[in-house]
């Protein structure tokens, strides 16, 4: 029986409704075996087997410089200023005066003090003439003895009060601003200047806890600053605080610096590198270590050339290379080049040179 035009288009979209899926069935069964397939095939790495090897690295703190002696200069007494002896940046040596106060009613006290003495002492001498004749009572001796004592004392007293009015350094050093002018009224209170012996100094730098191990006194220092780019100050380890930081685990260092030149002023910062000595340690290339947070791991291959996640603790960091604490063991395999394609369990094969062909050449092939 003839089959009528319009019965015909019915039947081939009906045909079509049946085929198309299909269709899309045996595509996606081959897109997912060729998926299955890629997933399957190694992935091509750069691995290393971990050795111990000699390892030298510093310890790098921030510090800041100290002079080796310090001190703000101060007046003992509230007085007008009578004479400046100094000019700001003056190198002066110990005992080297520095400001006059006014102290002419000291001085005019004094002058009465010694004559008041004079007196007593001359009295006092008579009587113990007289008390050896025993024309006098030892009684009156005794008390002439402490009249003139006392009058010795007022002068002593008075050479002090002068001596205060005379404000000297306490140690050869560098001399910092003058704050001070002739005739200004000052008090105990008042800043007459900086002074500080920086032909040496100090350079203090905290180093962390468990690093304390590896500290020693005379331990080799290198130093630098903003201030001189490009140039290193060479010192060593003075002192190791007896104490340890509790908030910051932490415990201060004291490099000794030479400062001929006083090129390093007090409270510069400064980068410090401290020498540790060699040692064995396994270490690998910074590129090889993952970090997620605060944790640190490398992919380790396992005999199956599958990969494995390995947390690790990191010490030291040099040029490019790290020093592996702990997580890894001497003789295992770490993948260094290509981590960032793996996923734990992925398999690996070394540089690509085993890799198997792709389809394209074997297409080729057949």
């Amino acid at each position: 029986m003839p089959i009528r035009p319009g019965a015909r288009s019915v039947l081939l979209a009906m045909l079509l409704v049946i085929l198309i899926p299909l269709l899309a069935s045996c595509g996606s069964d081959k897109a997912g075996q060729r998926g299955d397939a890629a997933a399957s095939r190694p992935i091509p790495v750069t691995t290393q087997l971990v050795q111990p090897s000699a390892w030298s690295d510093t310890l790098q703190a921030i510090g800041t410089v100290k002079a080796r002696e310090s001190v703000t200069l101060t007046s003992k007494v509230s007085e007008a200023v009578q004479d400046v002896h100094f000019e700001s940046g003056d190198e002066v040596r110990a005992g080297a005066p520095l400001i006059t106060l006014r102290g002419d009613s000291q001085q005019a006290a004094l002058v009465a003090a010694q004559a008041t003495y004079a007196e007593a002492d001359q009295l006092y001498k008579r009587q113990l003439s007289l008390a050896d004749q025993q024309l006098v009572a030892r009684a009156s001796l005794d008390t002439q003895k402490s009249i003139r004592d006392a009058a010795l004392a007022r002068v002593r007293q008075m050479r002090s009060d002068i001596g205060d009015r005379n404000v000297r350094a306490p140690f050869a050093g560098v001399l910092g601003i003058r704050q001070v002018s002739p005739g200004a009224l000052i008090t105990p209170t008042t800043v007459i200047a900086t002074l500080d012996d920086i032909s040496r100094v100090y350079v203090d730098f905290p180093i962390p806890e468990n690093q304390l191990a590896n500290l020693a006194n005379g331990q080799s220092l290198r130093a630098r600053s903003t201030s001189y780019p490009g140039r290193d100050f060479d010192g060593v380890v003075s002192t190791i605080d007896a104490r340890i930081d509790e908030a910051t685990r932490a415990v201060m260092v004291r490099g000794d610096f030479p400062n001929d030149d006083r090129a390093l002023r007090p409270g510069m910062l400064m980068e410090v590198r401290l020498a540790r000595p060699e040692r064995q340690a396994l270490v690998v290339p910074e590129i090889a270590l993952v970090q997620v947070g605060r944790d640190t791991f490398v992919y380790r291959v396992k005999a199956d050339g599958s990969v494995e996640q390995a947390s690790i603790e990191v010490g030291a960091r040099s040029a490019g290379k790290a020093e592996i604490v702990s997580g890894i063991k001497a003789g295992e395999r770490i993948v260094v080049d290509g981590t960032g394609k793996l996923r734990p369990g992925s398999k690996v094969v070394e540089g690509g040179s085993n890799a198997p062909p792709t389809e394209k050449s074997s297409e080729a092939k057949g």
